[in-house]
């Protein structure tokens, strides 16, 4: 079993930022792709950004430009710094992990909110 911790969320104003960490731990056989996900009250959860185990990063277009993606592979961490923050950001995000080699299986953290005031 593979566990993550999630930290990082809280409450902001609009135009502020926050930095969301992920942790994982546990049965690590290789950790390939890492992401960063959302849901909002009465949404489905979607995808805020992603990155491979050789960098390459996928944005949703609602973030590009205003959040990055990160990973620290010696830690088995990824990070998402959130800037310009904007009411429309508010959502629980959820990090995800896919671990393995030839089989490959997906962990998802517990989940942290994020609430953005206007």
């Amino acid at each position: 079993q593979v566990q993550l911790v999630e930290s990082g969320g809280g409450l902001v104003q609009a135009g502020g930022s926050l930095r969301l960490s992920c942790a994982a731990s546990g049965s690590i056989v290789r950790i390939n792709v890492m992401g960063w996900y959302r849901q909002a009250p009465g949404n489905e959860r979607e995808l805020v950004a992603s990155i491979t185990n050789f960098g390459v990063t996928n944005y949703a277009d609602s973030v590009k430009g205003r959040f990055t993606i990160s990973r620290d592979n010696a830690k088995n961490t990824v990070y998402l710094q959130m800037n310009s923050l904007e009411p429309e950001d508010t959502a629980v995000y959820y990090c995800n992990i896919e671990n393995g080699l030839i089989s490959r299986r997906t962990y998802w953290g517990q989940g942290t909110q994020v609430t953005v005031s206007s």
